[in-house]
């Protein structure tokens, strides 16, 4: 099944394409007939590699790898005849090297190329302005992708959300229920966490593979979605067990809560795994309880929970 992810590759190496077909035309209809075979050979891997990349997995980056070919060929052949513009040519190789391959092997390919490049230029020796200019761009080059993943990797610590699912994460989820245990007890309300164990997302991973997991997660926060309070708290617990925390809730409320989220769960059926089973528990946080017993408790019943024992926790140990 093709990819949507690969649709702007596919699209870039199509252009290619026929960059390298208009090309070979070009030199047919200006009669420089010495130039057309290396556009002309190198369009039918670039067709191929365009028809592979959005195939996905090793046939993408087997596209990489033709696409890297065709190009250094080409520059290969269009270096020595250019030598006006040596420093637009020179420059194409790291560009290409580092849209094409991960950073560290597209670094070595560029620095051990260096000999080749300059040679290629056609003088005794190389000019030290272009010299210059190639190993700026090796060096500079790699700063982009380097400032790409440290930009993700903030995105993905700062951020909110599980990354698979329509829930907080686990670590932000430990700094709003500590937020809410404090401001509860300086109100004097109650608080109320619903505990939610998808027993069947280890087994339908193992059984069916990913995607059936990913379906399970996006049933169940589907399902969960909309029918709790808007200042109520949705998150991952553990990896197959979700809370549900409810600011300002008495037992009896969430217990109300409990039914209704059972209820919308009940018609949830899967292909893969069918039905989709969970098993809910209840914590209920009372007044004059302390914030570090009652989180505790919640993680007690959280294992209890996840290893089949779900007993009744809505009361202190």
């Amino acid at each position: 099944m093709r990819d949507i992810r690969y649709r702007p590759l596919t699209l870039m190496l199509a252009i290619g394409t026929l960059l390298l077909l208009g090309q070979a035309l070009w030199f047919y209809l200006t009669g420089e007939y010495h130039r057309i075979p290396p556009p002309a050979l190198l369009a039918p891997i670039m067709l191929v590699a365009t028809l592979l990349a959005p195939v996905g997995g090793d046939h993408t980056r087997t596209a990489a790898g033709l696409v890297l070919i065709c190009g250094f060929l080409l520059i290969a052949v269009e270096l020595p005849r250019s030598t006006d513009l040596a420093s637009l040519w020179i420059g194409l190789p790291p560009v290409l090297a580092l849209l094409l391959l991960p950073l560290a092997p597209a670094l070595l390919l560029n620095l051990g190329l260096t000999p080749i490049w300059m040679i290629l230029l056609g003088d005794p020796w190389p000019d030290i302005d272009v010299l210059l200019t190639y190993l700026s761009l090796v060096a500079v080059t790699p700063l982009v992708p380097w400032g790409q993943l440290r930009q993700r990797a903030l995105l993905h610590d700062t951020d909110p959300q599980d990354p698979e699912c329509r829930a907080v994460s686990r670590a932000h989820l430990q700094e709003r229920l500590a937020g809410e245990i404090d401001r509860t007890a300086l109100l004097g309300q109650p608080l109320a966490v619903l505990l939610i164990h998808l027993p069947q997302l280890e087994i339908a991973e193992e059984q069916f593979g990913p995607k059936a997991r990913q379906a399970l997660l996006d049933g169940l926060c589907q399902a969960i979605a909309g029918r709790y309070r808007a200042h109520d708290i949705l998150g991952r617990a553990e990896d197959n067990v979700f809370w549900l925390v409810m600011p300002n809730t008495t037992e009896s409320g969430a217990q109300l809560v409990r039914q209704r989220l059972s209820r919308a769960l009940e018609p949830v059926i899967l292909v893969e795994t069918g039905p989709l089973e969970i098993r809910s528990g209840l914590v209920i946080r009372h007044a004059g309880e302390d914030g570090s017993a009652f989180e505790r408790r919640l993680h007690a019943a959280t294992r209890s929970l996840a290893t089949a024992r779900a007993p009744d926790s809505r009361r202190p140990h």
